[in-house]
């Protein structure tokens, strides 16, 4: 397989932070590729430096062959980049948007129409092509902005927290564009929050913390890395929040609440299911459903990290709302 993306001893320092530490990665044409980690890990400035918008401090890194900061304009003519937040034009039509973008990506004029109404077609907005921008949901102006970063048929699509911020029927509309892009060829790089939306699309995840690569597989080693932790899913009746007993129980090294259910981290779950028909007794609890589930992307994530469930879930939290630190 051709590398499209190669990456080597990629760092960034400002001032004292080394906020990328000597990466070193390859992404592959035809690849849907994903970049995970905490808030404040890299993922940002890994895509900066990869797309040109940020020189880095050492190292290198060659896109569609061409290195990025000796010959950035072969190199760029190879990309489109979605940043996190959408940045087309709300005065302007969706029309005039892409039209706008085919010309300053150097589209012949020929070709510019032709592209923008393919485009408006396939993301779902050639019946609004007219409207201003302005009018537009967040999800439809996410939808354009990939549109506007395809205009110039790139071979490789950077796309950064796409689905940050968005309600969850603009994020499937969004994930389902992004796994028909690559089918048709498109090689796409994608940083995301969402550790299960990295776990539907991704074919291979790289894993950043504290600026350097962890962790690089298939979402299906990784989880298979995270076999010895057990964990044990567990509702109770009546309902209430006994996180902080929880947490206190022998055995248990993480708790998270998901819903009306708490799932628990384990070293052995044969042990804690006793445990927890004891903490039943002594709390005057009944266990509605108990089960043990083979560790998930997340649960491989937080033992690949070293994050604990309840930071996992302010992450989560600050991405529902669009504050992703980076």
């Amino acid at each position: 397989m051709n590398a499209i993306v190669k990456a080597k001893g990629l760092s960034k320092q400002y001032g004292h932070l080394r906020a990328v530490d000597h990466v070193d990665l390859e992404v592959f044409e035809g690849e849907l590729f994903g970049l995970l980690g905490p808030n404040g890990a890299g993922k940002t400035t890994t895509i900066r430096m990869l797309t040109g918008q940020t020189k880095p401090t050492s190292g290198e890194a060659l896109i569609a062959g061409y290195d990025i900061v000796h010959e950035p304009i072969k190199a760029k003519e190879s990309v489109g980049v979605v940043p996190e937040v959408s940045n087309v034009y709300d005065e302007m039509s969706a029309w005039d948007n892409l039209v706008f973008a085919a010309e300053l990506y150097g589209v012949p004029r020929s070709e510019r129409g032709k592209r923008a109404a393919e485009l408006l077609r396939l993301f779902g907005l050639y019946e609004r092509r007219e409207d201003k921008v302005g009018s537009f949901s967040k999800g439809m102006k996410r939808r354009l902005t990939i549109a506007a970063a395809l205009i110039h048929k790139p071979s490789i699509v950077f796309l950064d927290e796409p689905t940050t911020g968005l309600d969850v029927q603009s994020s499937r509309v969004i994930r389902a564009l992004l796994k028909q892009l690559n089918e048709s060829g498109v090689t796409i790089f994608l940083t995301t929050h969402y550790i299960e939306e990295a776990d539907q699309l991704c074919q291979r995840i790289a894993i950043i913390n504290q600026g350097k690569i962890v962790a690089l597989d298939s979402p299906e080693k990784l989880k298979a890395k995270a076999e010895e932790q057990h964990v044990v899913e567990v509702s109770f009746s009546p309902s209430k929040d006994v996180t902080h007993q929880l947490k206190n129980l022998k055995y248990v090294s993480g708790v998270l609440r998901v819903g009306d259910k708490f799932r628990l981290y384990v070293e052995d779950s044969s042990e804690a299911i006793p445990m927890l028909i004891d903490f039943c007794r002594g709390n005057n609890l009944k266990i509605v459903s108990i089960n043990t589930l083979k560790p998930s992307l997340e649960d491989a994530f937080v033992k690949i990290t070293g994050l604990s469930p309840e930071v996992m879930v302010i992450e989560k939290e600050h991405a529902k709302k669009g504050e992703s630190l980076g």
